[in-house]
């Protein structure tokens, strides 16, 4: 099981990682309602490096990706969720709508990707080429989503009411 770190001790942790000549992967997302899909590519990244760092986006980004009403859990109980998964070796909690800075402080061997995106088409692509790193899509086919989740809990309050 992972930890959430602050920007500056996932630096130390990743030059830890690096001395003992470890590869890094990193995720990112918005993690808001942790769902099997979630864990899939995770599980995806985790495969592709000896330590996984994830990186989840603050409350303010998650709104901007995802519109009003979300995120459903603030950022520290996503983290915390995302780090208690034994896949995970660190959470950090970004801000911004990409990765990108965090990508250039850290570099990591691998950026790792959902389904939902094509090695072309991820956003991140030219700061990861730009330091030597390449890019891995993983996971499951985009078959779950945290809205489709929120709808079909809604649906069925509905009908409670």
């Amino acid at each position: 099981m992972g930890r959430v770190v602050g920007r500056d001790e996932l630096v130390r942790l990743v030059a830890t990682f690096r001395r003992n000549k470890e590869s890094v992967a990193l995720a990112n997302g918005c993690f808001d309602l942790l769902h099997v899909g979630h864990i899939r590519y995770l599980q995806g990244a985790k495969l592709e490096a000896d330590r996984l760092v994830v990186a989840i986006n603050d409350d303010s980004s998650v709104t901007a990706i995802k519109g009003a009403g979300r995120p459903t859990l603030p950022a520290s109980a996503r983290a915390e969720l995302v780090s208690a998964l034994l896949v995970v070796d660190a959470v950090v909690i970004f801000s911004g709508l990409t990765v990108n800075d965090l990508l250039r402080t850290i570099q990591p061997d691998v950026h790792c990707k959902g389904t939902d995106y094509t090695v072309e088409t991820v956003p991140e692509r030219e700061t990861v080429l730009a330091y030597g790193g390449r890019t891995a899509i993983v996971g499951d086919p985009k078959g779950h989503s945290t809205r489709d989740l929120l709808a079909r809990i809604k649906q069925r309050v509905d009908k409670i009411d």
